[in-house]
This record gives structure tokens, C-alpha cells and sequence, in this order.
């Protein structure tokens, strides 16, 4: 997800630059949205209540930070977090601060406190030792540590401990 936001305000600090560059952002918006358009079909939707970027650390940080992912001109995913922190050259994402994603087609939920996506890799993770919630209309309710999902192979994963149930949805057949 690439973020070229669309301002509602803007601050710019033209003060003393003799340091790392590493403390300062080059610039800090509020109220930003950002709609990412490809073949003049909406890809993704992304808004936060202020973003400041860091062009040496060629990075981004995201307060108060929600998205909507777009397939075929409908939401296939959308989410939000109290913060996020993008990597401009890799489009990495790490959420902090309170995670919630909601996978439309998979008709399940994920809470967390953190979770990093990578986007190359299409994978999402969790901190090693934090819990991670799935939870969905069909019943599924999992809490477990060490999660990780592979968006391409639609799979996921605990490495830890984990518990709850797991409800499979009846296909159009009738079968479970």
C-alpha cells in the first residue's frame, strides 16, 4: 500500500536541520486520506489522524490509522490500528496500539496488540510472545501465540500455545 496522501493540513518545519534527521519528521499532516488507484479501479483506501514522514529513514509513522483493501470494486479487507509505522521502499507495515483486521471473503476477524505485514512476502504477523484472536461468523474463536499468515496461500499459523474452537463454514453443497 503506497501512501502519497491527499492533505487536509499540513505543517512544514523549516527550523534548525543540523541533526541525524532521525528525531525531526520532513513533514507532518493531519487528517490525511490517501485512495490508491490502479487501472481507474480503487486498490486501497487508507486514513489517519496525522502522518509524519521521515525521508532519511525513508519511512512513515501514522496515528490513529485505519485502510480498506479493494478487490474487484469491493472491500476485501479493512482495519485499523492505533498506530503504524510504513517502510516508504519495501511498503512493510508494522500496526501497534490495539490491531483489528477483517478479511471480507474469509468472513473472520484478527485482534491483536502488534502485527507487522510484509508486503513482498504477502505475510502477516504477530509479536512472538504477544496473542493474537481469530475469530469469525461461523463460530471460530482461536487465541493463540506466534501467528503468522500467508495472504497468496490463504493459510495461517500458531507456533505457540493455542486454544479455542475452529467452526468450518457448509460449502453450497450442504457439506461441511
Amino acid at each position: 500500500m503506497a501512501l502519497a496522501p491527499a492533505l487536509a493540513s499540513c505543517s512544514f518545519d523549516y527550523g534548525d536541520r543540523s541533526g541525524d534527521g532521525q528525531t525531526l519528521p520532513d513533514l507532518v499532516m493531519e487528517d490525511v486520506e490517501y485512495v490508491r488507484v490502479r487501472a481507474r479501479e480503487i486498490q486501497a483506501r487508507v486514513v489517519a489522524s496525522r502522518a509524519a514522514r521521515f525521508e532519511n529513514q525513508r519511512r512513515m509513522e501514522l496515528s490513529d490509522f485505519s485502510f480498506e483493501q479493494f478487490e474487484g470494486g469491493r472491500v476485501s479487507a479493512f482495519g485499523a490500528a492505533g498506530a503504524a509505522t510504513v517502510e516508504l521502499d519495501t511498503m512493510n507495515v508494522v500496526m501497534a496500539g490495539g490491531v483489528r483486521l477483517e478479511v471480507v471473503e474469509e468472513e473472520i476477524a484478527i485482534e491483536t496488540s502488534a502485527l507487522r505485514w510484509r508486503d513482498e512476502q504477502r505475510m502477516l504477523s504477530g509479536e512472538p510472545q504477544e496473542e493474537v484472536r481469530i475469530f469469525g461468523e461461523s463460530g471460530t474463536d482461536i487465541v493463540g501465540v506466534g501467528f503468522s499468515a500467508d495472504a497468496r496461500r490463504r493459510e495461517w499459523e500458531f507456533q505457540g500455545a493455542v486454544a479455542g474452537s475452529y467452526a468450518e463454514n457448509e460449502d453450497e453443497g450442504g457439506e461441511e
